[in-house]
């Protein structure tokens, strides 16, 4: 919280008046639907390992430009502060980028990017196993009204048929995406960490550096079964756009946003990733909107509002 000897001039308006930043979230919630389209189109084209390579590239030579504008440097790093960022490179950025691919290349963007309603579901359970922390009854809740949603887009509507024969229902992209989002969960738990001591925008920037060059190693191998000729126009788009909007721009406005308005409102916002995601897919791709994506989808971003909200309320009355 601001002190008021420290707030700046504009901040009353900005806490009167917060619709800027509301639009603002949302347009993130847009950008980061639109990579499972994007990068569904990147997946298809290019080996997993060359695509986010290809993806990392752009967006860390645009994070160290904004760093260098905002910081008027590259800040050096401490060793242990080289290690932390190695790890959120390890998990966020290679681990995550990579199975999003391969989740890509073999399943549906729409039906992907539901999966992302997981990421704070799976974070809250790990902080509860590895840390203790207590989550409470609405918490509860809220983690099984997504879980079961979750349950309901991987099953297609089936629970009974998926309960007798688990292999039909998950596949290797269901798979894929489930161990994309633990990663990101273990992202952001090391995050909190190191983020202690560096800024959020300085702490993406070396991560997404150490992710490129993990990712950059794994990617060697592949260079001899890409085909140069699929690098067209539309291909390139989608790799600017996956590069700048999905990673860069996506990353600032949030964080302006979690300045601006608290970290427990701003992240409500990302349950509209998926309703992006798979809107964009029926809209962009021609990608069939069945029953059960509908209504496991709503399950799913009503049962992690559901856990934001209990988290707001603990917040609040402390």
């Amino acid at each position: 919280m601001t002190s008021p000897s420290n707030a700046s001039p504009n901040s009353g308006a900005a806490q009167r008046s917060p619709w800027q930043v509301y639009l603002k979230l949302t347009a993130v919630a847009a950008c980061w639907g639109g990579t499972f389209i994007a990068g569904h189109l990147v997946a298809t084209e290019l080996p997993p390992m060359f695509a986010a390579t290809c993806r990392f590239v752009v967006a860390v030579l645009m994070l160290f430009a904004l760093v260098w504008k905002t910081e008027g440097r590259i800040p050096r790093l401490t060793r242990r502060q080289l290690v932390q960022t190695a790890a959120l490179g390890l998990t966020g950025i290679f681990a995550y980028n990579a199975l999003f691919f391969l989740a890509l290349s073999s399943m549906a963007a729409g039906r992907t990017a539901l999966f992302v309603s997981l990421s704070p579901v799976m974070t809250a359970l790990l902080l509860a196993i590895l840390f203790g922390e207590r989550l409470g009854w609405r918490k509860w809740c809220g983690i099984a009204l997504a879980f079961f949603g979750t349950a309901i887009i991987i099953a297609r509507g089936d629970l009974a048929g998926a309960a007798r024969d688990l292999s039909s229902a998950v596949g290797k992209g269901e798979l894929f995406m489930m161990t994309a989002v633990l990663s990101w969960a273990c992202y952001t738990i090391i995050g909190r960490s190191a983020l202690k001591t560096l800024s959020p925008l300085v702490a993406t920037a070396y991560a997404s550096l150490w992710g490129l060059l993990m990712l950059a190693v794994c990617a060697v191998p592949e260079l001899s079964g890409v085909d140069w000729s699929h690098f067209t126009w539309p291909l390139f788009g989608a790799l600017l756009y996956i590069g700048a909007f999905g990673t860069v721009i996506g990353f600032v406005w949030y964080y302006e946003g979690v300045k601006r308005i608290g970290p427990s409102r701003a992240t409500i916002f990302t349950n509209l990733v998926p309703v992006f995601g798979v809107l964009l897919a029926a809209l962009l791709l021609d990608e069939p909107l069945s029953l059960s994506m509908v209504i496991g989808g709503v399950l799913a971003v009503v049962g992690v509002t559901v856990m934001n909200l209990a988290a707001t309320s603990v917040s609040s009355s402390r």
